[in-house]
């Protein structure tokens, strides 16, 4: 299972790319960045479950759902 310590440096490069891309004025790119956000957020849980590290899994579960209410309010135009 060594190969799960691996699963931490895709979660960070996800992660950083997102973080870029939710700072972007197009839509559609900030869309993409929820989505990589997401998928950063599966990755870490993967390698805090292999690592033991619960208090980051509750992050990460924490940090998806902050993810669903930010991707519903770039869905909606007319919300601020």
């Amino acid at each position: 299972m060594a190969y799960l310590d691996w699963v931490q440096w895709p979660a960070m490069v996800i992660t950083v790319l997102a973080a870029w891309l939710i700072g972007s004025q197009r839509p559609g790119r900030r869309m993409i960045g929820f989505i990589c956000f997401s998928v950063s957020n599966v990755l870490w849980v993967i390698w805090g479950l292999y690592a033991d590290a619960y208090a980051l899994i509750v992050l990460q579960v924490c940090l998806f759902l902050m993810n669903l209410r930010g991707l519903k309010k770039n869905s909606s135009p007319n919300e601020t």
